[in-house]
């Protein structure tokens, strides 16, 4: 299938009829040959394949309808956290699941929307979804939706320890509160219907990542379809109308240090702005009918808005004119690690949705 799709509120209500009381139950099943594969929609940045979908950016979900009981899925290779939800009430949460068959049984009879949505980043390595599957019952067609929009960035975007309520989170604690799907980008979406990508990485930037570590930047990044060494990104059906782009927090949170290639903060000013400005030109080229959207994180002094601001100057000196800068404003940053929280989340949400409210054009330039 390949493709990719939420149901919108009204598409959702038409499916699932009024059901009579049911107790949905998530299990592990065993293996059986009496599988009948089920049509799915894939959505994030996936790579298809005959054992399912491989994935590592953020926000890859995946879904089915179907008239039955039960439905299964397999779980491929790969440390992930999924959320499973049956007519977009949740019935399960699966961390670091072992590979293999499940089952979502107790169902009323009728018809169903069933979700898997990955949560968590995973910078080390892929994982892999096997696809949904019946041991009766039908499939029923869903239909992708027609917006899509884009999000680019850093940990902010990726939801980096939103879940949690302090900020010490020690062990495997920002890994186990990462949950991308109350990240801005993922309600901004949902509030308009949309399908989404989320590409983006903890801890990277522009020109520089976080402290100077090693790693690829964004830009470097966002043509590939994995982290890493990995392949092009190619679909011809991800043509985004909106791609929204929040970076810079990672070139400018830290001090440069001896060794680094810039001279001075100037330096990574200019260059940070003449980088910010190519690549904003690479996605033009490969996504021309897209609105950008270019946020400025707070930081000290309005280090980043100042230079965010430089960016759209440049690009519209170039002539540019399907872009606009919104600032992110002050947040209360009381997730992981100093991160926004859900709250700030919801404020960025917000935001965002409040300027494309205005301009409902916008979502016309497919």
């Amino acid at each position: 299938m390949g493709l990719r799709g939420l149901l919108t509120a009204a598409a959702l209500a038409a499916l699932v009829p009024v059901l009579a009381l049911a107790q949905p139950r998530l299990a592990p099943a065993p293996e059986t040959a009496a599988l009948t594969p089920l049509p799915a929609l894939a959505g994030g940045r996936v790579v298809a394949g005959a054992e399912g979908w491989t994935y590592q950016w953020p926000s890859a979900r995946f879904e089915a309808a179907f008239a039955g009981e039960a439905v299964l899925f397999k779980v491929g290779a790969g440390d992930q956290i999924l959320h499973l939800s049956i007519d977009g009430a949740p019935v399960g949460r699966l961390v670091k699941p072992a590979p293999g068959l499940y089952r979502i049984e107790g169902l009323a009879n009728g018809r169903h929307l069933v979700a898997a949505s990955v949560v968590n980043e995973m910078q080390a390595a892929p994982a892999r979804f096997g696809g949904f599957f019946l041991e009766g019952g039908r499939a029923l067609p869903l239909a992708a939706p027609r917006r899509q929009i884009e999000f680019i960035g850093d940990s902010h975007s990726v939801g980096y320890g939103d879940a949690s309520d302090v900020r010490a989170c020690p062990g495997d604690g920002v890994w186990m509160t990462t949950d991308n799907s109350i990240a801005f980008g993922p309600l901004t979406a949902q509030r308009f219907g949309a399908d989404r990508q989320v590409n983006a990485i903890s801890g990277r930037g522009i020109v520089r990542n976080f402290d100077g570590m090693a790693g690829d930047t964004l830009p470097l990044a966002w043509p590939k379809a994995l982290l890493g060494a990995a392949p092009a990104y190619a679909n011809d059906d991800w043509r985004p109308q909106v791609v929204v782009i929040n970076l810079g927090t990672n070139d400018f949170s830290t001090p440069l240090k001896s060794g680094e290639r810039w001279a001075d903060r100037q330096a990574l000013r200019d260059d940070y702005v003449a980088t910010y400005a190519r690549f904003v030109g690479e996605i033009r080229a490969r996504q021309p009918q897209a609105f950008v959207i270019l946020l400025a994180p707070p930081s000290a002094e309005n280090e980043i808005a100042a230079q965010v601001d430089r960016v759209a100057e440049s690009l519209k000196a170039q002539g540019e004119t399907r872009l606009a800068v919104i600032p992110v404003g002050e947040m209360e940053l009381t997730a992981c690690d100093w991160h926004p929280s859900a709250r700030d989340q919801q404020g960025i949400s917000a935001k965002l949705s409040a300027f494309l409210d205005q301009r409902p054009e916008i979502w016309q330039g497919r």
